[in-house]
């Protein structure tokens, strides 16, 4: 029984008591600089015209809560919105993504080198100004604007995923399809395919969440979603003075949701655990898994290259 590798040297008791007091004073001054922020918050504070505000955890900041109609309004309208721009944009992003990850591992070049061309152009842009673009250029309305710019880069994102899984593939997979009698493409699409995209499908969740959080970006273009209808329609009803309460409620909506997409990623992620070298991909990191599907696709060539 061989013993465990390590990456360092076991620490002695000196370093741990160093860790130990490090660690005390870091915690320290983290739980100061969080009581200083929750003091600084509650404190009332001077609005225009000299009128005294209460403190931003004064009840009277969050009694509108209290009403069923401002909760209705927020998630019928906000958190729809957002809902619904982000599940339209990932099916078609989705769909996407497996048209360039065809068109980019295409053996024919006129085909390939364009579409490289496209997806470095789509990866490099901005989501932003995307939106912009197709808004005033295609005079597409606010809701298809955000759906196009969030389809299109993350299409491509995910094509690449894709595209990284085909070529992380072993060559007997499309030996094996063509010794069947398959054409290329039917072995590409029956055979390779559906293991790349298992490989890759906690990445692409994990981009869905990327894309969930980029819908906010329609608040620029006046798309109505989650941050419009918190941070600007309803502080503009209400008044300002429940800004910092509605801030408060969107950012646990936010994280609601994304966790909960980012909890399904890590979900996936073990149940498509790789069964030879038990790896995992991490769903916080999308561009681990290209790396690593690009460099399980150099060490397969180089073994072929190294055969007799």
């Amino acid at each position: 029984m061989s013993a465990p590798a390590v990456l360092f040297d076991v620490p002695g008791p000196k370093a741990r008591r160093l860790s130990l007091t490090l660690s005390i004073i870091a915690g320290t001054l983290i739980a100061a600089v969080l009581a200083w922020v929750i003091w600084t918050l509650a404190q009332p504070r001077e609005a225009a015209g000299g009128l005294m505000l209460p403190g931003y955890f004064d009840a009277s900041r969050w009694n509108i809560f209290t009403d069923p109609q401002v909760w209705q309004y927020i998630f019928v309208v906000g958190v729809w919105g957002t809902l619904r721009a982000a599940l339209t944009a990932s099916v078609l992003a989705i769909a996407l993504g497996i048209v360039f990850s065809l068109l980019r591992s295409s053996a024919i070049a006129w085909v390939r080198v364009p579409t490289a061309v496209v997806l470095e152009f789509l990866r490099g842009m901005p989501v932003l100004l995307m939106m912009l673009f197709i808004l005033l250029v295609l005079s597409t309305g606010a809701f298809w604007a955000v759906v196009a710019a969030l389809t299109l880069y993350n299409g491509a994102l995910i094509g690449e995923a894709l595209r990284a899984g085909l070529a992380a593939l072993p060559k007997g997979q499309r030996e094996a399809g063509l010794s069947l009698g398959m054409r290329p493409l039917q072995s590409k699409m029956l055979v390779e395919f559906p293991q790349a995209f298992r490989q890759m499908l906690p990445i692409i969740v994990a981009q869905l969440v990327v894309l969930l959080k980029d819908t906010s970006l329609g608040y620029i273009v006046g798309y109505v979603e989650l941050m419009r209808v918190t941070l600007n329609q309803l502080p503009s009803y209400y008044g300002n003075r429940y800004l910092f309460s509605f801030f408060v409620v969107a950012l646990v909506l936010y994280l609601t949701m994304n966790l909960t997409l980012s909890w399904f990623a890590r979900w996936v992620s073990r149940r498509t655990a790789s069964k030879s070298s038990g790896e995992r991909l991490d769903p916080d990191n999308p561009g681990q898994a290209m790396l690593l599907a690009q460099a399980s696709a150099a060490g397969k060539q180089a073994e072929g290259g190294a055969a007799p």
